[in-house]
């Protein structure tokens, strides 16, 4: 036994990167939801197989094809924290513009923090939210979003979701 380190062969920013492997039916239309979501076109692609290798967010995502339900094992969703409404947007109307269907919610209190947020769901059910935080410390967990005339909305006016923790 050696104590010889190896070095990765694959360079990414960071010391560490997040990996997420995800079954999916429809491997088409989930490339499409990822290459929308994470603004980069796959590093691998293989029968049955799609690989992305984002910066931003840092993260190693899978889709592996099957024929079987697509099991959700508990997981309440997956999100990406970004700098600015702006963002939100802009990210928003990427999956809008790529046929996904979203869902705002504007000046939420969600998880103790105050954010601007948008849903969207992948083609096998898996929810992602897209969001900003905009006060980072609050008495409550979780607050409807606050009152907000439609001419000073920034975010798309469609139904809220829940909060995260729902």
């Amino acid at each position: 036994m050696t104590n010889e380190s190896r070095s990765s062969a694959v360079d990414f920013a960071g010391p560490a990167r997040l990996h997420v492997a995800l079954p999916v039916r429809d491997l088409e239309r989930s490339r499409t939801f990822y290459e929308t979501l994470l603004g980069v076109p796959p590093t691998k692609v293989r029968e049955g197989y799609v690989k992305f290798e984002a910066d931003a967010p840092s993260v190693n995502l899978t889709l592996n094809a099957t024929d079987e339900p697509v099991p959700h094992h508990g997981i309440s969703h997956f999100g990406v924290q970004v700098k600015s409404t702006e963002a939100v947007l802009a990210l928003h109307g990427k999956l809008r513009a790529a046929g996904f269907a979203t869902t705002s919610e504007e000046g939420v209190t969600c998880c103790f923090a105050v954010q601007d947020k948008i849903w969207a769901v992948d083609p096998e059910g898996h929810r992602w939210e897209v969001f900003v935080v905009l006060e980072a410390d609050t008495e409550l967990h979780s607050a409807p979003p606050r009152a907000i005339a439609n001419h000073e909305r920034r975010l798309p006016g469609d139904a809220p979701a829940p909060c995260c923790a729902k």
